[in-house]
């Protein structure tokens, strides 16, 4: 039995009929695909390398401390495995519908919350895999690491051999609710000591970063892009070879964040001048999650994020004066405490699981009208995976919506390239394919800046 960390709790809690709040992945294969019994086997055999994914969600009475992970005695493969074929004739069009539908859809949370979907019928015997996980149980790079768990690194490819699986005993009510609350007072007392003042200093730094950076462009929001939502996604990408990126970042500086955000703000202005409601002084302000996760946490699926708050410069014309301007937002932001107060904040509110409960329901049900979407990067696997021996050549992510925004990018590299996936809500974003042809189109309008030699 493990306890969640005050974020899985958050995400867990926040949970609802039209805001599911799953991440997931779309992964394309050379062919020929497996067979799904062959399939099934290999990830059974594979689970002792995450055993949470053989765990379901215990809530404690009353939340009076956050909920567990407990085994589940009734885990079955065929819950979790799934398989389908990508309507004809299987090209992008039809595979990112059949993705917006299959990773749209909620997750059951009476069980281990994730589904793995083998997807035939693309072109050239081409498969695919639609995996999703609950943010609960992790996040994105806990996410990327889940994956390479089922992955390998070389062509070669023996069949692992299933072990047997026996689930323990579930604990009882008067277990689970005695052990999380003596956790959760030696939590609070903890937390109270060790980071009330630093979280109220770091919120004080936080408080004077954010304004001092909407001051800097003094542009209007986007408001079309809060509101209600609906319970169905649209779902697309964009894509930039690692290549690009790097001779963008050689010839003006920066990370490649700041690049795929600048990108981001290109994609942001397309969609908002084909609307026409795009002005010079328009931005989108983005809640950008930074990762907290120390680099022996890799491989523990839990959430280890926190998160900047970015303008970005979507009235801008000059493609170098919108990457110019994320930059300066990001590297001030960096600097500002702004990452420490808002993770601070969250453990001394976790501190309280009931106050936790009420706080997750509240933000994400909330249509705040200050962000406007979340952009947020990954970095994946810079070498080439194998499934089965399959060489996987397209790893695109999708991030959910929530809090009255209407657009997510997830940003994830591998192998050489850059994938942008962008979940949508199916009404409010019809026009889903403009910000996705903007992200690309933001790429290519930095690349023509490049100075001649430095594409040499």
């Amino acid at each position: 039995m493990q306890r969640m960390n005050a974020l899985d709790a958050g995400m867990y809690f926040a949970e609802n009929d039209t805001r599911p709040l799953q991440i997931g992945t779309v992964t394309v294969f050379e062919g020929p695909a497996p067979e799904y019994p062959d399939l099934v086997r290999e990830i059974f055999a594979r689970l002792r390398l995450a055993p949470r994914c053989r765990q379901r969600v215990r809530t404690v009475p009353f939340n009076l401390a956050h909920p567990v992970w407990v085994d589940d005695r009734n885990f079955t493969m065929e819950d979790h495995v799934r398989y389908t074929v990508v309507p004809p004739p299987g090209g992008p069009e039809e595979l990112h519908a059949l993705a917006s539908r299959l990773l749209g859809r909620r997750l059951d949370l009476t069980r281990s919350p994730w589904e793995v979907w083998l997807v035939e019928g693309l072109p050239d015997g081409r498969w695919a895999l639609f995996s999703k996980v609950h943010h609960c149980m992790v996040d994105g790079l806990a996410g990327i690491d889940l994956l390479t768990v089922l992955l390998d690194v070389a062509p070669g490819w023996t069949p692992a051999e299933p072990r047997v699986w026996m689930p323990d005993p579930e604990p009882s009510i008067g277990a689970v609710l005695r052990d999380g609350v003596l956790d959760g007072l030696k939590d609070f007392r903890r937390q109270a000591t060790r980071l009330f003042l630093p979280a109220l200093r770091d919120s004080v730094a936080t408080a004077k970063a954010v304004p001092a950076c909407a001051a800097r462009l003094m542009g209007s929001g986007a408001p079309e892009l809060n509101g209600p939502t609906v319970p169905a996604r649209r779902w697309s990408r964009a894509y930039a070879g690692m290549d690009e990126v790097d001779r963008i970042r050689r010839a003006f500086g920066g990370s490649v964040n700041d690049v795929a955000l600048a990108a981001a703000a290109s994609g942001f202005r397309d969609l908002l001048a084909a609307r026409g409601t795009l002005a010079p002084d328009t931005v989108v302000r983005a809640l950008v999650p930074v990762s907290v996760r120390s680099p022996d946490e890799r491989g523990i699926l839990t959430n280890r994020v926190s998160a900047l708050l970015c303008d970005l410069p979507c009235g801008e014309d000059d493609p170098l004066r919108r990457l110019r301007l994320v930059r300066e937002q990001m590297d001030g932001l960096k600097n500002s405490g702004q990452v420490a107060g808002v993770d601070s904040f969250v453990k001394l509110v976790g501190g309280v699981p009931g106050l936790l409960a009420v706080a997750a329901r509240t933000a994400l049900r909330m249509r705040q009208p200050l962000i406007q979407t979340i952009v947020t990067n990954v970095p994946g696997p810079s070498f080439p995976l194998y499934a089965m021996g399959r060489r996987m050549l397209e790893m695109d992510p999708y991030i959910p919506i929530a809090a009255g925004l209407r657009v997510s990018i997830g940003v994830v590299s591998y192998d050489g390239g850059l994938s942008f996936g962008v979940t949508a809500d199916r009404d409010a974003v019809p026009d889903l394919g403009t910000l996705c042809a903007g992200i690309r189109d933001g790429i290519d309008e930095l690349l023509k800046e490049v100075p001649a030699e430095e594409t040499d």
